[in-house]
């Protein structure tokens, strides 16, 4: 009764059958490239740097007609719809990794559009390291989100968790001196939300959704507080911790593009990167993974064969909880160096519709914090080339992007069978 039998495929899906929703998409998007772009695009030329001036490897200044190049980049994007079109008349989902492809190159479509007869053009090592580092406290709350739900635990306290990590690495960073004290301490706090969440969800049986909510307005208004009746009248003394120093790995850092991108960066970029791959190891290569996976999709059969399911559920979200801090802290100490009021922005209910884009895959939904990660960035980019865009709609963009991916591009996908369900053993 001990053990589980485990079978080809055994809880390795959380999605139903193909919808159409991706291919239309990708199709008006394409479209959209194409006429408004191209064919009714800004005349000028679009430069694009690939380099960085500390790399030792210097690759060409690109530069290309604005209108010609959209036109071109519209037609590629408008074959790769019709190659998802194909793949799900097929019956067939689009793969993720044609998705990624179709985003990259609307991407570059975008950027060239804005910088059309800009000065300095597009810096694409700028836009590319601060993408990754603006997506660290997505990709993080996003893995807290995953770890939750796929035990059957609705985490919609990512927010205040995030904002718990922020606040608490700020504050113990700039008391003791020591920033890789703040980022333990800020783990710990969230890992101490994320327990009171379990808690009331797991053991009481409080509603899920209900308890999260009323987590993100209590610590929101806790970390207001503090912050204008304490952190603000010694701000020097409290709230002034700085930020890691860039770790730059050698030979790898001076790799053209992504050795700026990737191999020149804080800590707390290189823990997401050790994170992400060892929890989807453990998700779907390990004992451990398969009875986390048996809990959040029918925690009675895994009951029935010995499994604790309420001991289970607690570690997944408590430790998920602790991720998240890692992420809150990823926005002060690993970034802008303090803590500002309700400084998350929402990021943490970014991180739960990142969860569903990246249909609870670590890999899929760190692919997806990415694109979200590009268009905060944008907002600060498109402000320096001055497209003529009103800063408002730019500051849209991030929440724009949110609708429109999950409703166009994460089609009918099924969370695990039980998540929001409580589990009361007979």
């Amino acid at each position: 009764m001990s053990k589980i039998e485990v079978t080809p495929g055994m809880f390795s899906k959380a999605e139903t059958k193909p919808s159409l929703k991706a291919p239309i998409t990708m199709l008006a998007s394409a479209l959209m490239v194409l006429v408004f772009f191209g064919f009714l695009g800004k005349a000028g030329n679009i430069t694009y740097v690939w380099s960085d001036k500390r790399e030792v490897v210097q690759l060409p200044v690109y530069t290309v007609n604005s209108m010609f190049f959209c036109i071109v980049l519209g037609a590629l994007l408008l074959a790769i719809g019709g190659i998802s079109l194909v793949i799900n008349l097929q019956k067939k989902r689009t793969p993720f990794w044609l998705i990624a492809i179709f985003g990259f190159i609307a991407m570059m479509a975008l950027l060239g559009w804005l910088a059309t007869g800009a000065i300095q053009g597009v810096q694409m090592i700028f836009i590319l390291s601060n993408t990754l580092v603006l997506a660290i406290p997505l990709i993080l709350g996003g893995m807290a989100g995953l770890m939750s739900e796929r035990v059957g635990v609705v985490n919609i306290a990512i927010e205040g968790q995030l904002l718990t990590g922020a606040f608490v690495s700020a504050v113990v960073s700039t008391m003791t001196g020591n920033l890789y004290l703040g980022l333990v301490a800020a783990m710990i706090a969230s890992g101490l939300v994320s327990m009171v969440l379990a808690s009331l969800a797991i053991k009481y049986l409080v509603d899920q959704i209900i308890i999260g909510v009323l987590l993100n307005v209590l610590v929101i208004g806790v970390t207001n507080f503090l912050h204008s009746a304490w952190l603000d009248n010694d701000s020097a003394h409290l709230n002034f911790p700085g930020t890691f120093d860039k770790i730059a790995i050698p030979f790898l850092s001076d790799l053209p593009i992504l050795g700026q991108v990737l191999f020149n960066n804080r800590i707390t970029v290189y823990l997401m990167f050790l994170i992400v791959p060892v929890l989807w190891y453990i998700l779907f290569r390990t004992k451990l993974g398969l009875r986390a996976r048996a809990v959040g999709e029918h925690p009675l059969a895994a009951d029935t064969v010995g499994i604790n399911v309420g001991r289970t559920r607690f570690w997944w979200v408590t430790i998920g909880g602790m991720v998240a801090g890692l992420g809150g802290a990823a926005l002060t100490i690993g970034n802008v160096g303090s803590f500002g009021r309700e400084m998350s922005g929402g990021q943490g209910f970014i991180a739960l519709a990142v969860v569903i884009l990246g249909r609870w895959q670590p890999i899929y939904v760190t692919l997806s914090a990415l694109l979200f990660g590009f268009t905060i960035i944008l907002r600060v980019w498109a402000n320096q080339v001055s497209p003529g865009i009103p800063v408002d709609f730019i500051t849209m963009v991030p929440y724009l992007v949110t609708l429109v991916a999950v409703a166009g591009f994460a089609g009918k996908v099924r969370p695990p069978a039980a998540s929001g369900q409580p589990y009361e053993k007979g």
